[in-house]
């Protein structure tokens, strides 16, 4: 474990209403007493579009920061039914947004139109997480490295404003399944997505790398250890108070 940030950004997905405040409050409550190593993380919820304004409105850590979890590549008003575009988002109170998670891939989003969202939020000032990650068949014909490496380069240009880009390798097989990689092969490809931003992007050093897969309180354990980690990026867990502070809390022991 290294003395740098470490991020833990939950994705509650389609799930939330007003009442699911108490999640963030619990949450808020427990890190205020959690004083050896709160200024060591940032805690980010990315939650339904209808929950950031009043989350913001009624939250007072200045440690835990509210997200988006998509927003349409337009950057203006305009004719798109049902979208919310980035300049929305920011208005309502959001300082992250997540693009290009594979669930959005799998509903058409390529690299071309996410790295389209990325430059709009960059735009707005939002700070993204761009999610990459191989599915099991790509793994299986061992083409890991390809896919994140173009996945990349379609998404990222090289005049982007890096400091608020945070990438999440998620991979696909590992969400929602209760498989995590092993250790010495995620140490392998956080190694791998640092040193091609270093050398392609031209940065002395890479935007901070987090994890995303089945992330819990038991697996949690496991990742100290890889120094090269930044963070996570957590799922279902997320939605539970319990479970989001017993991941943190199992980080540090």
């Amino acid at each position: 474990m290294t003395n740098k940030l470490v991020y833990f950004i939950g994705n509650w997905k389609m799930f939330g209403d007003l009442t699911s405040i108490k999640v963030i409050k619990n949450v808020e409550k427990f890190y205020k007493g959690f004083v050896k190593y709160n200024k060591k993380n940032k805690i980010v919820f990315c939650v339904p579009d209808t929950l950031i304004n009043f989350l913001t409105k009624n939250l007072k850590s200045k440690r835990i920061s509210i997200g988006a979890q998509d927003c349409h590549h337009y950057s203006d008003y305009g004719a798109f039914t049902g979208s919310v575009n980035a300049s929305m988002l920011k208005n309502s109170g959001a300082k992250y947004v997540i693009l290009g998670h594979s669930e959005k891939r799998f509903e058409g989003d390529t690299n071309k139109l996410i790295k389209k969202k990325i430059e709009s939020a960059l735009k707005k000032k939002l700070t993204v997480v761009f999610c990459i990650g191989e599915t099991s068949k790509e793994k299986k014909y061992k083409k890991t490295f390809s896919v994140l490496k173009k996945q990349i380069a379609d998404s990222i240009d090289k005049k982007f404003d890096f400091k608020k880009i945070i990438i999440a390798y998620e991979p696909v097989w590992s969400i929602g399944t209760g498989n995590v990689p092993k250790s010495h092969d995620l140490r392998n490809i956080f190694k791998f997505i640092k040193k091609y931003f270093k050398s392609n992007y031209k940065v002395k050093s890479s935007p901070p790398v987090l994890y995303g897969g089945s992330v819990n309180e038991r697996n949690i354990s496991m990742f100290p250890k890889i120094s090269e980690i930044n963070g996570f990026l957590i799922g279902g867990s997320s939605q539970s108070a319990k479970k989001f502070i017993a991941i943190i809390k199992n980080y540090y022991k």
